[in-house]
C-alpha cells in the first residue's frame, strides 16, 4: 500500500510512525525518545523526561495517550501495558 502522506515532514504535531512495548525499569534508557506513551491498564505512569527531569502522573485510566518526551519510564510506575510512541 502506497503511503500518500510520505512527502509531507514529520513533526510533533503529527501521528507517531513507531512503536515499541515499555517494560518499566530505573537503568533503561530508551534507544528513541518517545512523542507519546499509551497507558493500556489503569495506574500510575513514572518517567523520567527528554529533559532529565523526573515526574509521576496519577490516576491514569486505561487508554490514555499522554503526548510526553520521555527517554525512560520508571519501576514506580503502576499503570502497565505500556506502549512508547514515536
Amino acid at each position: 500500500m502506497a503511503d500518500i502522506f510520505s512527502s509531507h515532514s514529520l513533526d510533533l504535531a503529527a501521528p507517531a510512525t513507531g512503536a515499541f512495548a515499555i517494560t518499566p525499569s530505573d537503568t533503561t534508557i530508551f534507544d528513541q525518545p518517545t512523542r507519546a506513551v499509551y497507558v493500556g491498564a489503569a495506574g500510575t505512569l513514572a518517567v523520567e523526561m527528554l529533559s532529565g527531569g523526573s515526574v509521576f502522573f496519577e490516576g491514569l485510566p486505561a487508554g490514555a495517550i499522554l503526548p510526553v518526551r520521555v527517554r525512560r519510564v520508571l519501576a514506580a510506575s503502576t499503570a502497565s501495558f505500556l506502549v512508547g510512541l514515536y
